[in-house]
């Protein structure tokens, strides 16, 4: 049993990891520089650790940019605020981001630009022989270290399969539903849903990370702690990533009437 709950745990936060450092702070606000090698080091990890559930980074930052842009309104991807229930809004990104990632759809220019791409893992990632495979080597670990007293075990199993979508789902309806604001000025209802986020690596400071998004450090109050941020400033000191430090620019922010104006101005 304590196999199972530690793989689950690891396989949990690695990949809110990869979602908030690879998918979120570089491939859509680039907020720090990674030489080719590190960057396709990420991309596989990213790969590997979402696993079935890989989200596509040109996909995944257009999305973003969007959700920016039109936060809380009709044309935002995902907001909770424009769903009945977090099913409905997660299945209204799904079809989007499907859209996108099969070109049925064309993003505006300003979304369309400036992410990573790796053709390879591309292509071979939104295969159902990928998705399949790797949802059957998680599988595999559970037939083999599940106890017969523990079946319950197997409870778990589907959240693994949509890890992914999983991690996306509680920020963008908890982010911008449930919590404290630190910026009421920001015209969308973005919240801070935890004053330390260990559960998503940082990413529920969404009311942080809509005032000042280009900002790498998503935590405001010296009691708010971003985990992924922490990481960030080790893998800056060892030279793997080059850290863009930008102060969070707050006095501009209380002029501006939109997030989606605030991405243009910063």
């Amino acid at each position: 049993m304590t196999t199972i709950l530690v793989f689950f745990a690891a396989h949990w936060f690695l990949s809110a990891f990869v979602q908030s450092f690879f998918l979120h702070r570089y491939a859509s606000h680039g907020q720090f520089k990674l030489s080719p090698f590190w960057e396709k080091f990420f991309y596989i990890l990213t790969f590997v650790a979402q696993g079935p559930s890989f989200l596509n980074p040109r996909a995944y930052a257009i999305l973003h940019k969007m959700h920016h842009a039109y936060s809380d309104d009709e044309k935002d991807p995902h907001s909770p605020h424009q769903s009945t229930n977090i099913f409905k809004m997660m299945w209204k990104t799904a079809v989007i981001y499907d859209d996108i990632l099969k070109d049925r759809v064309k993003p505006e220019p300003r979304f369309d630009k400036e992410y990573p791409v790796f053709p390879t893992i591309d292509r071979f990632s939104s295969t159902w022989v990928s998705r399949l495979t790797l949802g059957a080597l998680i599988t595999f670990v559970y037939f083999a270290f599940v106890p017969m007293d523990a079946l319950w075990l197997y409870a778990l199993l589907p959240l693994q399969w949509i890890m992914g979508p999983i991690h996306g789902a509680m920020v963008n309806w908890g982010g911008h539903k449930y919590g404290y604001r630190n910026y009421k000025h920001i015209r969308d209802e973005s919240k801070n849903t935890l004053p330390i986020d260990f559960l998503i690596g940082g990413e529920l400071y969404q009311n942080n990370h809509h005032a000042a998004q280009n900002s790498p450090n998503f935590a405001r109050k010296w009691w708010e702690i971003d985990t992924t941020y922490a990481v960030m400033r080790v893998l800056n000191f060892a030279g793997i990533i080059e850290l863009k430090q930008r102060k969070p620019s707050l006095a501009r922010t209380k002029s501006v009437a939109r997030t989606g104006e605030l991405a243009k101005a910063a």
